[in-house]
C-alpha cells in the first residue's frame, strides 16, 4: 500500500518529529549537536522556513516550523540527510541515521501553538534528560535567533507566539 502524500503549502504550521534508528543516538557530543542546530539555522535561511521552536535530543529531536515556499519535505532532506552524512564520517560508521520518515502533523496556528511550544520545550525534562538536554535548548534558541537575524535572547525566547504570527498581543507574552 503506498504512503499518503504530506499536506504541506508554503506557511503551513508543522510538528516534526525525527528518530534515531532503532532509538539509537542522534548526537554523541557537543559538536554533534552544534551541527545539528546549526544545519537547522542554515536551512531555515536558506529555504525561508520559519522555526518556532525546538528540542534536540540524544536520540530524538522536534521541530515546530512553518514551511517555507519550497515546502517542507526539501527542508527535512536537506537537514537529515546532511547531518546524516556529516555524522557517518565523523564516527566512521555506514547506514540509516534515522528510523523511518520524519512525522509531522500538520497543526492549527490559532488553537494549538502556544501549547505545543510549551510541549516542546518541555520534552527534554519529561524524558529525564533535564539538566544536558535544556542547555540543548537554551543554546540552540540563541543560535537561531541569530542565524534568523533577531536579537539572541539569554535564556528562552520569553516570547511564546512570534513577532509575524497572526496573534501576537501582549496575551503573547509569558
Amino acid at each position: 500500500m503506498p504512503r499518503q502524500a504530506r499536506l504541506d503549502a508554503p506557511g503551513t504550521l508543522h510538528h516534526v518529529m525525527v528518530r534515531g534508528i532503532e532509538r539509537r543516538r542522534i548526537v554523541d557530543d557537543e559538536l554533534d549537536r552544534r551541527k545539528f542546530v546549526a544545519r537547522v539555522g542554515q536551512l531555515a535561511l536558506a529555504t525561508g522556513t520559519k522555526v518556532y521552536a525546538w528540542a534536540l535530543l540524544s536520540n530524538h529531536a522536534h521541530l515546530l516550523l512553518a514551511s517555507g515556499p519550497r515546502g517542507l519535505a526539501q527542508f527535512m532532506r536537506r537537514l537529515l540527510t546532511g547531518y546524516a552524512v556529516h555524522y557517518n564520517i565523523r564516527h566512521r560508521r555506514y547506514g540509516h541515521l534515522f528510523q523511518n520518515r520524519y512525522k509531522s502533523i500538520v497543526c492549527d496556528a490559532d488553537s494549538y501553538f502556544t501549547e505545543l511550544v510549551r510541549y516542546i520545550h518541555l520534552n527534554p525534562l519529561r524524558v529525564k534528560e533535564a539538566c544536558q538536554a535544556l542547555v540543548i535548548c537554551l543554546c540552540g534558541a540563541s543560535m537561531l535567533e541569530t542565524v534568523h537575524g533577531a536579537k539572541a535572547s539569554h535564556s528562552f525566547s520569553r516570547r511564546i507566539v512570534p513577532r509575524d504570527h497572526p496573534r501576537q498581543s501582549k496575551a503573547g507574552h509569558l
